[in-house]
């Protein structure tokens, strides 16, 4: 199999309009079941439910490491999809206000980007199951887009 670019691979992915490629690509997506898929010109990020991910047997709840780490990667691949970076945004700060339990069940996130100069973006994420006005988290990021170099 031939190796691609994290760019030639984001490329592709706009071309196809498959985004679900990208997440395919990461590992850790692949692991907790992560999907991605466009609505018009926004993306829906999706976690399906999967006794893998519960971290709380008596509920049962997601584990919050789950939804912190599906919500952190919905908003890098946000900005891969839409701001096109040539590598993976590094994180700079991540702030998560769990509101409510994640229950065993599927469960959305939506990001909203805010840019701020040329080197860091602000995204805000939001996850939600049963209803999108009643979420269960949200969180605050921001991304270093490149390096100094």
């Amino acid at each position: 199999m031939t190796r691609v670019s994290m760019a030639e691979l984001v490329q592709q992915v706009q071309q196809d309009n498959d985004f679900q490629k990208l997440a395919d690509a990461i590992p850790y997506s692949r692991t907790i079941g992560m999907k991605v898929q466009g609505v018009g010109d926004e993306l829906l990020f999706h976690l399906p439910r999967n006794p893998d991910n519960i971290g709380n047997p008596l509920l049962p709840a997601i584990h919050g490491g789950v939804i912190g780490g599906f919500m952190e990667l919905a908003a890098a691949l946000q900005l891969l999809i839409k701001n096109q970076p040539v590598t993976m945004p590094k994180v700079i700060d991540f702030s998560l206000d769990y509101l409510r339990a994640g229950k065993d069940r599927d469960t959305w996130a939506e990001c909203q980007v805010w840019r701020q100069g040329n080197r860091v973006a602000n995204v805000a994420i939001t996850a939600w199951q049963t209803r999108r006005d009643s979420p269960i988290a949200t969180a605050r990021a921001h991304f270093l887009l490149q390096s100094g170099d």
